[in-house]
């Protein structure tokens, strides 16, 4: 009986070992920002990257392609309740939120193909929601951040502030 209780405890010991060092803390740790705006429950999940001293807007992040909207797995965006996105209709959801960064104007995309990893299998056809939204020049922000406050929800990294607005 105690050689079968040693070898579970040490089975335990290893399993839990062999887990902890799997486990890597993230470059781009996951974030999350919730709020209840438009009569709506709003959650965003991403992971947020650093800027790390590197060119972002054009180099890192290229511009008039499709952006995972942060790294990893592809930000996703959720609404309890149906709402307008830059007084367009979005219903209640969860999608993939992407975007299309661009020098004068960004394409925000709420797109039904939430689960995927980055972009990669993008799929256009699958779009609810395109809007046109322009980006403004913002104090550095060294890792990525989406906020959802006074009716917007705001992506912000390095020095670039892009508002969206939310409304019922």
């Amino acid at each position: 009986m105690k050689r079968i209780l040693l070898i579970a405890l040490s089975l335990v010991l290893v399993i839990g070992t062999a887990t902890a060092q799997g486990k890597k803390e993230r470059k781009s740790p996951m974030k999350e920002a919730s709020a209840n705006m438009a009569g709506s429950d709003i959650k965003v999940v991403y992971s947020s990257p650093s800027v790390k001293g590197r060119a972002i807007w054009g180099e890192l992040v290229p511009y008039n392609k499709v952006w995972r909207t942060g790294a990893n797995e592809a930000t996703t965006f959720e609404t309890s309740e149906d709402i307008k996105v830059e007084n367009k209709a979005l219903p209640a959801g969860k999608y993939a939120l992407f975007t299309i960064p661009s020098e004068k104007g960004w394409t925000i995309i709420f797109n039904s193909v939430w689960e995927q990893w980055g972009a990669y299998k993008y799929d256009e056809s699958k779009d609810v929601l395109r809007v046109q939204v322009n980006p403004k020049k913002a104090e550095l922000e060294e890792m990525m951040v989406i906020s959802l406050q006074k009716g917007q929800m705001i992506i912000a990294w390095e020095k670039l502030m892009v508002p969206v607005r939310i409304s019922k």
